[in-house]
């Protein structure tokens, strides 16, 4: 162990050693906080802080009432190929089956694999009901005011300060806050682009990104996009270069559908190949805090040197679905942003953004994220494995950076569609693959969304869909 660091680290590595040389193997039991204080000599609150560390970063697992224990790895399976869409611009027409998969998501009696919603369940709500309640008390003027762009100075200081997380230094000044994260997409189009234009994104793609793209006349360039590493830098750069290209639009990190991250060299290169050729960046960060390893990883914003990246994110996957609070960075567009703001839904609601000030600067956040960053790796976990012994031989199924989504490939010749038909029927929903295309592609492909808790219920409806893939 690295003497010089601190003791936690220490600890931590400690115990690190012992499951790679196999000393502590898959599903075994960890030594107890206090076992391990008295061995290392040591305070319980170090031990803690070193087995914290390691469920961070995946390498242990808390059962309650039981202890740690050695995670388990997940079952093996293949991931799917890099895409390969076409390199011209289409049209966009999604709308129709977007809708009926939502309008699934909302029955109460469907199984919900389809919207990307996690649900109340896995949130600390009692704690935001008392935040609410507190904040509603102490500032009883808030109702009776006009939330006016940019937005609650305190909320935007708050995510100012949570951006050094994101290796970005952001002036809270040039925030603008949004009704969530689809209004600060939907904004920044609209302030760099016009009916007609061609903006290029990741293939296969946020269906949400398809929807607003339809919605305002432009057309899509699909890029060709790793499950694990990204989108195809090499792929993006022909597309520029022949294409007429208005501005990129993108997941740098745990994207949706995939779960894939760029890696810092790879984002660093993206932002300095489009401020070269004048080219807006327009960053979804939406999931990137669900990332298992160790913390949100570096914004793509955080080498923007010129004001070209326009990052964008919301607190809807991370703290409260219901507050529908979201912001925009807009870099270079700022004005243009606010006034586009204002035009759209004249501004935001006080006590909202209030309350999710007091949160965000209150430890509370940060201990009830590392909790669902958790949560969200286990079940796909469990859901990888199911998916391992019940679908098709050839199913290839991604492996995500974070998040609680899965992109699943069935064999050639799977149509999931069709598969979507079957399983209304029977009370259950996934999104089909053709909705993450402009071109219709990924036919045999669907999206798994696993935002609702982890149950018999839940396992036994997967395994159905399992079953009807053929």
């Amino acid at each position: 162990m690295l003497e010089s660091a601190p003791l936690y680290h220490q600890v931590a590595e400690h115990i690190n050693d012992l499951i790679r040389s196999g000393t502590l193997r898959s599903g075994e039991k960890v030594p107890s906080v206090r076992r391990l204080s008295d061995q290392q000599r040591c305070s319980v609150s170090t031990v803690l802080q070193a087995y914290q560390r390691l469920e961070d970063v995946g390498v242990i697992e808390a059962r309650p009432q039981s202890g740690y224990y050695v995670r388990r790895p997940a079952t093996p399976v293949a991931e799917p190929a890099p895409s390969r869409p076409p390199l011209r611009a289409q049209t966009v027409e999604i709308n129709a089956l977007a809708d009926t998969m939502l309008a699934a998501g909302q029955d109460p009696k469907m199984i919900s694999f389809g919207s990307a919603c996690p649900q109340g369940e896995l949130f600390p709500l009692e704690r935001l009901r008392r935040a609410l309640s507190s904040r509603a008390r102490r500032d009883r003027e808030a109702l009776g005011r006009y939330g006016l762009p940019p937005g609650s100075e305190v909320l935007r200081r708050a995510i100012a300060r949570r951006s050094l997380e994101w290796g970005c230094r952001i002036d809270y000044r040039n925030l603008i806050t949004t009704a969530g994260c689809m209004e600060a997409i939907n904004l920044c189009l609209r302030a760099v682009t016009q009916p007609g234009d061609t903006v290029a994104l990741e293939s296969p793609t946020y269906y949400g990104f398809l929807q607003i793209l339809q919605a305002l006349g432009l057309r899509a360039l699909e890029i060709p996009t790793d499950p694990r590493t990204g989108i195809s830098l090499g792929a993006l750069q022909v597309g520029l270069d022949t294409q007429p290209v208005k501005a990129v639009l993108m997941m740098p990190n745990v994207s949706n559908p995939v779960g894939a991250t760029l890696s810092d060299a790879a984002k660093k290169r993206l932002v300095a190949m489009l401020a070269a050729r004048d080219i807006p960046l327009i960053e979804d960060h939406i999931y990137a805090e669900l990332n298992y390893e160790g913390g949100a990883p570096r914004a793509a914003k955080a080498y923007d040197r010129t004001g070209n990246v326009m990052l964008c994110s919301s607190f809807s996957k991370t703290l409260a679905p219901g507050l529908k609070s979201g912001w925009i960075e807009p870099g270079r567009w700022r004005d243009r942003i606010r006034t586009l703001k204002f035009v759209a839904s004249g501004g935001h609601t006080e006590i909202v953004e209030l309350v999710l000030a007091d949160l965000l600067e209150s430890g509370g956040y940060e201990r009830s994220l590392r909790q669902l960053r958790r949560r969200c790796a286990q079940q796909v976990d469990a859901a990888r494995a199911v998916i391992a012994e019940s679908f098709p031989k050839g199913t290839r199924v991604t492996r995500p950076a974070g998040g609680f989504i899965l992109w699943v490939e069935l064999p050639k010749g799977c149509d999931s569609i069709v598969l979507f038909g079957k399983l209304l029927d029977r009370g259950i929903s996934i999104a089909p693959g053709p909705m993450f295309s402009a071109s219709q592609r990924y036919r045999n492909c669907m999206r798994i969304s696993l935002g609702q808790a982890w149950n018999e219920r839940v396992e036994k409806a997967l395994r159905e869909i399992g079953r009807l893939a053929v």
